[in-house]
Order: structure tokens, then C-alpha cells, then sequence
């Protein structure tokens, strides 16, 4: 649906969201920088409790809940988990799905007001985007610090938002990663950009479905056959959960891992 064929309550409640998103995230921000002194985990801890205060306006505000399937597949020591990026909904919600998550992020972001600032203090994983070798080595480094911290790594292998039904190129580094400290990919399929399309300032009620996969082990893999596996997965997962968006039918379609 259309932002300018959604309802009126719609609009209100996109409205309404934004009004109490700044209500709570001017304040919390002073929290944030007032909490970086403490060491990783505790600071993390109080940092992302503004994820849940997130989610919980997405689900009440806006109308847009989620539900979970996989959880089983999520593994009790720290990982890498690889997952469809089609809005900002995943960036704010899986915060406070997964535990003890950080993302890989373009470092601009750190220098949003506000926002910017509980980035920098909840151990994110800034990168360059315009010098992919010198990006793929922060991942790698900085990913593997905060995996021996016992965080897990969010990485959304395609780079960038990509509309319902579409799909760019897996980017490496996610499996890079995985496979340089050892730990596990869990790949991770949703439909959130039906909801919260990429732009648009009207958000559209609704069920997210979360579809969390089971772990690839690195063990024996090159990082080209992990990241492989993983695409295909998150692919074949999309198309069979939401045939709707795809018109060709071949579940691998797309797939240029």
C-alpha cells in the first residue's frame, strides 16, 4: 500500500510515533553518553533498553507487530547473524529480538544528533563504505573484539535497503567474519519492508513474520561457501514465505552470492 492510499489512522499513528520517538530519544540520548565510562556489556545493556522502548511504540503506535519463528536456532554463545535488509524496521527492532546485538553500520550514522551518540556508545561497528578493503578489515577486526566481548554481530550482507521481491549482491564480510573467529552465520528472512517501506514517511499496520534459520558452521567452509549458503537460505526462505512478492518461482533466482 501507498503512502498516499494508506488510511487516515495511518497517518496518525506515523505522526504520533514520531512525536514520542523524539519525546524519548532527545533525553536517552544524554543517558547514553552520560552510561560510555562503563564497561561494554553494562553499557550496552542500558543503551539498547531505548530499542525496547522503540518496539514497543512500533508494535502500539504504529501497528506493526512481529512474530518469530527459529528462535530455537539461535545459539547460546555468540555469532554472526546475516539478515534481509528492506527498512529501518530491522535496524530498531531486532535490537530488542536478539540478544546482546551490535550491527555493522556506515559510519555517517554516528554523526546523526542524538541517535548518532547511543550508536557511538553501544559498541557499534562503524565502517567506511567507500574504501571496501579498509571495510571489510574493521568488520573483521572489530567484529571478532566484539565477539570476544560476547556480543553477536547483525551484518545485512546486501549493503543497502532493498525493496520487497528484489535482491542485490551478498556481500562477504558478514562470512568473513564467521569464518575467521570460528563461530556461527544464522541467516535471517522478513517481510518488513510491506509495512515500513524504504522512504516513506507513512508506516502501514501489519504482521512482520521473522524467520530465523538454522546455523551454518564455518568449520571445513571457505568464506565464497559460507556466504553462498547463507544467501541461499535468506532467498529460498523469502520466496516460499512471501511468494507473493517474487512472479518467477525459482527459489534460488536472485542469488549472486
Amino acid at each position: 500500500m501507498s503512502p498516499r492510499r494508506a488510511p487516515l489512522s495511518a497517518w496518525i499513528r506515523s505522526i504520533l510515533f514520531v512525536v514520542l520517538m523524539t519525546l524519548v530519544t532527545v533525553p536517552y540520548s544524554l543517558v547514553t553518553v552520560a552510561v560510555r565510562p562503563l564497561p561494554p556489556l553494562p553499557r550496552h545493556r542500558i543503551v539498547s533498553f531505548w530499542a525496547k522502548i522503540t518496539a514497543f511504540l512500533i508494535w502500539h503506535v504504529l501497528g506493526i507487530r512481529w512474530r518469530v519463528e527459529g528462535r530455537e536456532n539461535i545459539p547460546a554463545r555468540p555469532c554472526v547473524f546475516l539478515a534481509k535488509h528492506q527498512s529501518a524496521w530491522e535496524t530498531l527492532v531486532l535490537e530488542a529480538i536478539l540478544p546482546r546485538l551490535v550491527f555493522v553500520l556506515k559510519k555517517e550514522l554516528l554523526r546523526i544528533p542524538f541517535i548518532g551518540w547511543g550508536l557511538a556508545s553501544c559498541s557499534m561497528i562503524a565502517i567506511d563504505r567507500n574504501d571496501r578493503r579498509g571495510a571489510l578489515q574493521q568488520v573483521i577486526e572489530q567484529g571478532k573484539e566484539r565477539l570476544a566481548q560476547g556480543f553477536s554481530v547483525l551484518i545485512f550482507p546486501e549493503g543497502t535497503r532493498v525493496a520487497p521481491g528484489h535482491t542485490r549482491r551478498y556481500l562477504a564480510g558478514g562470512a568473513a567474519l564467521a569464518v575467521s573467529a570460528g563461530v556461527p552465520v544464522v541467516p535471517i528472512a522478513h517481510n518488513a519492508g510491506e509495512f515500513w517501506p524504504k522512504g516513506a514517511f507513512v508506516k502501514i499496520p501489519g504482521e512482520v513474520l521473522v524467520s530465523i534459520g538454522p546455523p551454518i558452521d564455518p568449520q571445513g567452509k571457505s568464506v565464497d561457501e559460507v556466504n553462498r549458503l547463507a544467501a541461499q537460505w535468506i532467498e529460498a526462505e523469502m520466496r516460499r514465505r512471501f511468494p507473493w512478492h517474487y512472479g518467477d518461482g525459482d527459489v534460488t533466482a536472485g542469488v549472486r552470492a
